[in-house]
């Protein structure tokens, strides 16, 4: 924005910092993304999906809120309080020292506010503040220090008009026409107000400490330095808390796996167990392109990820709460959409934001997603794996599950002939996809699996036999006479999403037709030894722009290379991939595979759970081999 220092705006750099170097917070309900200047540049109310508040990073006029130092300079360190998500920043200046932190509180549960239709999942002990805290403490000398909060509601279209409150200088109240929002920022520093800002400076000297809370409903923020301190410990110890229910091998790796965790448990909506895709929406795919998508929505075809990545860590609970939210749409729907919003919603209907300006340049700028209303036949294969592993994990299929998976079964037996848009979500015409014949026969095949545990065995033989049928069409059509499976029946370029078929057991690793596909991908499909998710020029996907290397399939690609045992080779790559992770340990969708900056939405829920299902596959042959630690014995093996 004009008037507030930006994110990146140091000395010979973008405006925009890379996309890589944001922070990530959440409270598992709402998300917010810390630039490294301390400008806090994404941040929606009341909810993950909600419009933004503070949208900076999607234009610099769209609003900001920034604590720091007065003179604006790169931070000394940034780092996650060990096994939190808890933002600490350093700042060191030519006449001191600060500390700050920040943070989305973490409370009681809030039993009497909280009893809406939104809360389906079981209460437990905690729950969001709907409190922004942020900390500064100056270890020494002397620091000039600046508070700048500047909300712009609507994505950027209406400035905040501030008033006091009883509380005088130290508290001030946003509101803006037409919005029911009503954010309140309280600080032990005294505000002023210059137009649609609040601002506070003041020099802090060793030992002094201030803080300031960004609230909205209706729930109290602190009002005492030492309180906000009580409460910033609070939110700690939760995190920790979490974090050591899961179960973690003593390996070098564990803190990826461990951050990934912590990452998943953020772009979880906790009043539903929703798990969305990425805390942003139209972070570009392509720098200054056209791929710019909104992906805070939850994708059906997550969800046999999560779980496995859920369950193998341990995180049954988390694991529960996404199962039960995709059997609650799943019941609900006759026909099961590839995705939903956070509260189960149907209709994500996509807009353009003219008057935003887009990070770097790169437009449209996109709110919603139309790719609920596309046809995507791997999606009952996604929940029948999910459910599948949910009943192998427990000995018991719920009564109430089986018409929902027997719905979903019929749904993949009758369409499974038909093209469709694939996983990739293209916007060219539908086509038939090998991948996602291969995830219809998933459905049928796991659908018979568990009609044999029902002890319906009249069912599970005609299940069977079309899952044969299934199989045998894939294997005489979706395979090149390289012997080598293809994209789709009319093509033989090669897709990414051909690394799943042996992760779904389609075949057994050993089949020569594996062994050749994944070894195509891995020589053909690569950038620098990163996967793309197929070529641009040889697939309609509707856009003209490029795109970078796709981190999940270079995760995918590990994984593969694991299962036909081709493990050196498994590992250095995934020893690459993982060295490409932001400072924070956090990764966007993409990487170019030249700079290796992060592109597309930030962070990415797809990224960090294929990056946990290879560490895995990793450490399991590294542990068969006599390699490696053994892993923990509650650890799931995909189906």
């Amino acid at each position: 924005m004009t008037s507030h220092p930006s994110a990146g705006a140091f000395p010979g750099s973008s405006p925009f910092p890379p996309i890589g170097d944001y922070a990530f917070l959440s409270d598992c309900e709402t998300t917010a993304l810390v630039a490294p200047s301390g400008n806090v540049e994404w941040l929606c109310l009341p909810r993950m999906d909600s419009p933004g508040v503070f949208a900076a990073i999607l234009d610099r006029d769209a609003g900001g809120f920034r604590l720091g130092p007065a003179d604006l300079r790169v931070p000394a360190a940034r780092r996650y309080l060990p096994g939190t998500m808890v933002l600490e920043t350093s700042w060191g200046t030519p006449t001191g020292w600060v500390i700050v932190r920040d943070l989305l509180l973490i409370g009681p549960w809030h039993h009497e506010q909280e009893l809406s239709h939104t809360h389906r999942r079981a209460p437990t002990d905690y729950d969001a503040a709907h409190v922004l805290l942020r900390t500064v403490r100056c270890v020494s000398g002397e620091v000039q220090t600046t508070l700048d909060c500047e909300p712009v509601f609507g994505y950027g279209l209406k400035p905040a008009r501030w008033s006091y409150t009883d509380r005088g200088y130290h508290q001030g109240v946003a509101t803006a026409d037409g919005e029911n929002l009503r954010l309140a920022l309280t600080t032990d520093m005294r505000l002023g107000f210059e137009g649609c800002r609040a601002t506070a400076r003041t020099l802090l000297k060793e030992g002094d400490t201030r803080f300031c809370a960004l609230s909205w409903t209706e729930h109290e923020p602190p009002y005492t330095f030492q309180e906000a301190y009580r409460r910033l410990v609070w939110t700690a110890h939760h995190w920790q808390h979490w974090l050591a229910r899961g179960n973690f091998p003593d390996h070098p790796w564990r803190s990826f796996l461990e951050r990934s965790a912590l990452t998943l448990k953020g772009l979880t909506f906790a009043p539903t167990g929703a798990l969305i895709a990425a805390a942003t929406t139209s972070l570009p795919e392509t720098p200054g392109g056209d791929r710019n998508w909104d992906y805070r929505y939850t994708w059906i075809r997550d969800s046999t990820f999560a779980l496995w990545a859920l369950y193998t860590l341990g995180f049954d609970w988390e694991a529960d709460d996404f199962y039960w939210f995709i059997a609650d749409v799943a019941e609900r729907d006759e026909e099961l959409q590839v995705m939903y919003g956070v509260d189960g919603e149907r209709e994500l209907e996509e807009r353009i934001l003219d008057h935003l300006d887009g990070y770097d340049g790169a437009r449209p700028v996109r709110v919603g997603n139309a790719a609920y209303r596309h046809r995507q036949n791997d999606v009952w294969g996604a929940v029948l794996d999910s459910f599948y592993l949910h009943t192998r994990s427990r000995d018991r299929l719920d009564e109430r599950i089986w018409p929902i998976l027997k719905r979903q079964v019929e749904s993949a037996v009758k369409y499974w002939r038909q093209p469709d848009r694939g996983i990739w979500e293209v916007r060219g015409e539908p086509r038939h996809f090998t991948s996602s014949k291969v995830m219809c026969w998933v459905a049928v095949d796991r659908g018979a699996r568990l009609a044999r545990i029902r002890e319906d065995l009249r069912l599970a033989e005609c299940w069977q036999r079309i899952a044969d049928e299934i199989h045998a069409d894939v294997c005489a059509n979706g395979v090149s006479e390289a012997g080598v499976f293809r994209q789709d029946y009319r093509t033989d370029a090669l897709d990414a999403s051909l690394l799943l078929i042996p992760l779904v057991r389609f075949l057994p690793p050993t089949d020569p037709r594996i062994r050749a596909t994944v070894l195509a991908i891995a020589d053909d499909l690569t950038v620098d030894d990163l996967v793309l998710r197929y070529h641009p020029k040889q697939t309609d996907d509707g856009l003209s722009s490029e795109e970078g290397t796709f981190t999940i399939c270079s995760f995918w690609l590990v994984s593969a290379l694991t299962e036909i045992g081709e493990y050196a080779r498994a590992r250095r790559l995934c020893e690459k991939v993982l060295s490409f992770a932001s400072p924070l340990g956090l990764y966007a969708e993409e990487i170019d595979p030249v700079t290796g900056r992060h592109l597309g939405n930030f962070p990415q829920a797809f990224t960090h759970l294929a990056l946990i299902n290879a560490v895995i596959h990793i450490i399991r042959a590294e542990s068969s081999r006599g390699a490696g630690p053994v892993w923990p014995t509650s650890g799931r093996e995909p189906s």
